[in-house]
């Protein structure tokens, strides 16, 4: 069975799952900031672009899959596709490569990115295409580039989008890089966990740029002074990515916790904390930190990104805690 032929049969359903997703996000509250999203998550519909997707059983990895021969498994396929998580679309031995990511933190990110008409948009990992049909929904296919590392991520991405009637850029490319060919840019979003801002997306946006991205376990807002200049602070949200490939630099490994208390070693806020400033701060360190300033919010972190060098900080970036990130 074609999915043209799945999508007409199971019209109807798709129609009242995708509205049930959309209620959810808009009461979440991730269309505050900007409720133009809203249409466009009415509008794009996100089966189109996890023809199949896996999830975790017992011993490994079931897929579901929208074309099976079963119709019980084509709904329950379609009705997670409008489920508000993440969905794993692409596994790699056993580890994730790509994915789905949540609805309603899509749109949370989506709103803080603060597109305005006519922002030219780099997305930082294509992943299924959804995100990047949304951007082409609010803004129109000329003013979208998408870019991923593996051709077979970005080879489904656009037939994805065509099948959905979306023609932004695709790029098979280093993220990390940027595409310099379609810069300069008003916005970047990634959707991939960084382990610092690449310079390059600095130099590829104009004064003013807004850089929305993955760091640690949270979402650093950088505003771009001018192509060597940037600095935000994180939002209040957590958030899980894969990481972006292509960097040249592996993720450390987690440091041991020996001499931190328990308290604190399960904490998420002091887990944040570590995440950013591994290799900069011990964790006994990282610790005392934490415990001293009252197991800071996210929103109290930040991010400089300068021509030479670039820092986290607790505060102010020119205050006494700070720490290098690697370049």
């Amino acid at each position: 069975m074609s999915t043209r032929a799945l999508d007409k049969e199971l019209a109807g359903l798709a129609a009242s799952a995708r509205a049930t997703m959309v209620r959810g996000i808009e009461a979440s509250g991730a269309f505050d900031a900007d409720p133009a999203w809203k249409e466009a998550f009415e509008a794009v519909p996100r089966h189109l672009f996890v023809p199949y997707y896996y999830v975790g059983v017992l011993g490994g990895h079931e897929r579901c899959w929208g074309e099976s021969p079963d119709p019980g498994a084509r709904e329950r396929w379609l009705r997670g596709a409008y489920a508000d998580a993440p969905l794993a679309t692409r596994m790699r031995d056993g580890d994730l490569v790509s994915s789905s990511s949540q609805p309603s933190l899509m749109a949370l990110m989506l709103a803080d990115l603060r597109v305005t008409d006519g922002d030219r948009v780099l997305e930082i990992g294509a992943g299924t295409g959804y995100n990047a049909a949304l951007l082409s929904y609010r803004l129109g296919d000329d003013l979208v580039t998408t870019v991923d590392l593996y051709p077979e991520i970005t080879e489904s991405a656009r037939r994805h989008l065509a099948d959905a009637g979306y023609h932004p850029a695709v790029v098979t490319g280093d993220g990390a890089r940027g595409v310099p060919e379609r810069a300069p840019f008003d916005r970047i979003i990634a959707t991939c966990t960084l382990a610092s801002v690449p310079r390059a997306w600095v130099a590829q946006c104009r004064p003013g740029a807004r850089i929305l991205a993955p760091l640690a376990t949270g979402l650093i807002a950088l505003t771009v002074r001018d192509t060597g200049y940037a600095e935000g602070r994180f939002l209040h949200t957590p958030a899980y990515f894969v990481p972006l490939r292509g960097e040249g630099r592996p993720e450390p490994e987690q440091p041991p916790l020996g001499g931190v208390p328990h308290r604190a070693r399960d904490h998420e806020l002091f887990r944040f904390l570590l995440t950013l400033s591994r290799g900069s701060l011990e964790p006994q360190e990282a610790y005392t930190l934490w415990e001293r300033e009252d197991a800071p919010q996210r929103e109290r972190y930040g991010v400089t990104v300068g021509q030479e060098r670039e820092w986290a900080w607790l505060d102010d970036p020119e205050g006494p805690y700070v720490w290098p990130l690697p370049g």
